[in-house]
């Protein structure tokens, strides 16, 4: 933050030379008239500086209050925004110092802009002074704007103050996501039915999970957890759709995970609007929900799917990529239980990470978009075909997708996916 600062204009420091000047002029001459004049001016330079320094301690010392709104907040990425900054003279006694002589200006930062330049309105009173701008974000992440930085002179243009009042904030912004039908025939199986919200055609529409500590007791299965030797607890699903999970391998290359991120986040997002519980495993924010702590559904849980996408970043090394997502796989398998649907946005994966992941399909259905590389190339490097396969292999429903690619026609071609791994074209 830079520091407030007062100095005299080019104007004070010429009245200031000009003082000096005719008062010492007057002393050697004994002219009083010019000794008089040189005062006169050297007055004029001192107390205006001085009363600009009383006004700017004022300022500092919460004469001013500052309110900042971001609307709406947060704001998606390629999507227009308004900052409103509001700056209110504090009252001191029956009067307040006048803010409509300040220049305000905010600095905000250029991934909210593409770089082009701000054009605010400012809107003026004698005790409030209002700023607006516009922003359009271009990449996901937060970013800050300001602080304010005020400036003024005085009556007589011979001091200029200037220095930041208030703090920086961050501007939210979340991935672009794309609007997904998830209506399609493609997964309305009697396996996975409950994609759509179905009932389940069984007689008893429930599952069952490992107890964990603060579970009803009256949900004990305990003819399942003699079989099995520890505690499990059924986990009914007649209220509503099945829990999903979407899993999110980021690459290093930037742009390919920018993208990679929007088609998770639409795809959670979808799931989360069409009734299911939602949780997004992957990346260094893992957000690990269980699940009797999941999200609810519906709009909310679609704004804290997006939320969590905000901070996520990509990995510095294969390795920490690797370990983010076996993490996230291992999480999968701790507390999905089989009961939930299961999506994956994922590359070229190394066997072990794989092998883990394609185990998935052994106890639930799960639908997989492969990459067709980490930089975006059109080509399917054998990597990523491996990949393809063995998840189909365990029984995943599997596409493989080209970074960069349109979302919508990803989805669609995953959900027209069968028992062949679909190329990109």
């Amino acid at each position: 933050m830079a520091a407030r600062a007062t100095r005299l204009t080019p104007r004070g420091l010429g009245l200031l030379g000009g003082g000096v000047g005719l008062l010492v002029l007057g002393v050697l001459a004994g002219v009083t008239a010019l000794v008089q004049v040189g005062a006169l001016l050297l007055l004029t330079v001192g107390v205006s500086t001085a009363l600009l320094v009383l006004t700017a301690r004022h300022h500092a010392r919460g004469g001013l209050t500052l309110t900042r709104r971001i609307l709406p907040h947060p704001v998606e990425e390629g999507s227009a925004a308004t900052v409103e900054v509001e700056l209110l003279a504090t009252r001191s006694g029956r009067t307040a110092p006048r803010v409509d002589r300040l220049t305000i200006a905010e600095r905000a930062s250029r991934e909210l802009s593409d770089g082009g330049p701000l054009r605010a309105r400012v809107r003026r009173s004698r005790e409030r002074l209002r700023l607006d701008y516009p922003i359009t974000p271009v990449r996901r992440g937060r970013w800050p704007v300001g602080p304010v930085q005020l400036s003024r002179e005085d009556l007589f243009g011979v001091a200029h103050w200037s220095g930041p009042v208030g703090e920086p904030a961050l501007v939210a912004v979340r991935p672009a996501i794309s609007r997904l039908a998830l209506s399609s025939s493609a997964l309305a199986s009697d396996v996975d039915r409950a994609a759509l919200g179905a009932r389940s055609p069984a007689a008893d529409d429930t599952s069952l999970r490992d107890y964990r500590s603060g579970d009803d007791l009256r949900r004990v299965h305990w003819r399942s957890s003699a079989r099995r030797g520890q505690l499990v607890v059924r986990q009914d699903e007649r209220s509503g759709r099945r829990p999903a999970t979407v899993v999110l391998d980021l690459p290093q290359h930037g742009p390919t995970g920018e993208w990679s991120i929007r088609v998770a986040a639409s795809v959670a997002v979808g799931l989360a609007e069409a009734g299911h519980h939602v949780r997004l495993l992957g990346g260094d924010v893992l957000g690990v929900v269980p699940d009797h702590h999941r999200a609810g559904t519906g709009t909310a849980a679609a704004e804290s799917l997006l939320d969590q996408t905000v901070d996520l970043s990509m990995p510095h090394s294969p390795g920490q990529r690797l370990s983010w997502l076996a993490t996230a796989v291992d999480t999968l398998h701790a507390d999905g239980g089989g009961a939930e649907l299961v999506f994956a946005v994922v590359g070229e994966l190394e066997p072990g990470v794989l092998a883990s992941l394609a185990r998935t399909g052994e106890v639930t259905h799960g639908w997989a978009m492969v990459r067709t590389s980490e930089t975006g190339e059109a080509v399917a490097s054998p990597d990523a075909q491996r990949t393809a396969e063995r998840l189909r292999r365990a029984g995943w429903t599997v596409c493989l997708v080209r970074p960069g690619e349109d979302v919508a026609t990803c989805w669609q071609r995953l959900l027209t996916a069968d028992d062949r791994v679909v190329v990109a074209r």
